[in-house]
């Protein structure tokens, strides 16, 4: 763990941002406040994985037999290598555990940010005359292509410039309630706010270079391939091009969870998950991948009977369930909109929380952070040890 920042303890008062000092640039903080550096354990365990020792490992016991008492669990997870079942539970159990946090989170983001977008949707899109020219004409004109472009474009900036502030706010917070539950300790919505805060800003420029270099993976080469004029050479280009763009985007998955919990720079946490994913790449995107098919499964649940119920109770077919755009009533809106707020508060807690305790799991695996974990949770030997 010599190479390591070690573990920042959610709560802790920042580290001294003086000239000249970083957080864990001495190796030897491991972001516990004021305290000095816990001594090291007379026979230093090692980390996880590899044959190595680490929690609920003994050295045999009667008969030759390997005994392994249960695994510290302070928190939601228990302190060795998490199955995906485990991240998954924990996520779960984060959110049931400190409901009052994490509803008022994510309820808040989902409303705020549903309600600007319904509003922006109507604004634009229901009464665009450039989109009805465009349903209506097969040949519309430059100048209503123009107006239905900029009323697109009007609605995708609005929703999305929101959609990236509310999701980093979402994940900042929702990140540090996790990293709290993990230690079995409780968090309000102040101390979240507080905790996550001064990272805010540096998470924005994260979530806007991450996606801008996945973006650049993928259309790049398909791009200087169209110069050439070769159909062929394109395609090849825009194909590599994507699994180039999923590659980049999973090795810098957890670079929001290494940058909330080591409180470190932008750069720095790239290079973590870079680092931390390195090795485990299958399986970080299986999981990843899992996620992301959840999230959707979930979210159609909620989402495609709201539209059903929607389009009975407006008495059109408007919107998804086959009409134009530009007729949605606001009833339509209102209660899509609502589904929509039921399927965020369901599915952001979910995917922070995995996202944060995969970060945890592979730490554990390559860094021995069980140990570090346990400390600060005050268990300071394995289960069933007197």
């Amino acid at each position: 763990m010599s190479d390591s920042p070690g573990w920042t303890s959610p709560g802790a008062p920042p580290p001294d941002d003086g000239p000249g000092h970083s957080p864990g640039d001495d190796g030897k903080g491991t972001g516990h406040g004021n305290q000095p550096p816990p001594s090291p354990p007379p026979a230093a365990p090692q980390g996880w994985g590899g044959g190595q020792q680490g929690w609920g490992q003994q050295p045999s016991g009667w008969g030759g037999w390997q005994q392994h008492p249960p695994s510290p669990k302070p928190g939601v997870i228990p302190l060795r290598p998490l199955g995906v079942g485990e991240m998954l539970d924990g996520a779960v159990s984060t959110a049931r555990a400190h409901w009052r946090t994490v509803l008022t989170v994510s309820l808040a983001v989902a409303v705020v940010t549903q309600v600007i977008s319904t509003v922006a949707m109507r604004v634009w899109l229901g009464d665009s005359s450039g989109l009805a020219a465009l349903e209506n004409n097969p040949e519309p004109t430059t100048e209503e292509l123009r107006d239905a472009l900029n009323d697109l474009l009007a609605f995708s900036s609005v929703t999305g410039v929101l959609t990236l502030l509310a999701t980093v706010l979402a994940t900042a917070m929702l990140t540090i309630v996790v990293s709290r539950a993990v230690l079995g300790r409780g968090v309000t919505l102040g101390e979240a706010w507080q905790d996550s805060r001064p990272r805010l800003l540096r998470l924005l420029g994260l979530s806007l270079l991450v996606p801008l270099l996945t973006g650049l993976a993928v259309g790049g080469p398909g791009l200087l391939a169209a110069l050439t004029g070769s159909f062929g050479l394109t395609t090849l280009c825009v194909i590599g091009g994507a699994v180039l763009g999923v590659w980049l985007w999973v090795r810098l998955s957890l670079a929001a969870p290494a940058l909330m919990l080591e409180r470190q720079g932008v750069r720095q946490a790239m290079r973590r998950s870079w680092k931390l994913v390195g090795g485990s790449w299958w399986r970080v995107f299986g999981i990843q991948l899992l996620v992301l098919v959840l999230v959707f499964v979930v979210a159609s649940i909620v989402e495609l009977p709201a539209s059903a119920i929607a389009g009975l109770v407006s008495g059109d077919d408007s919107g998804v369930l086959g009409g134009s755009v530009t007729e949605t009533s606001w009833t339509y809106l209102a209660i899509t909109g609502i589904g929509a707020v039921i399927s965020s508060t369901i599915t952001l807690p979910i995917s922070a929380g995995v996202t944060a305790l995969l970060y945890i799991d592979l730490r554990i695996r390559r860094e021995a952070l069980d140990l570090e974990l346990a400390r600060a949770a005050g268990v300071d030997r394995p289960a069933g040890e007197s």
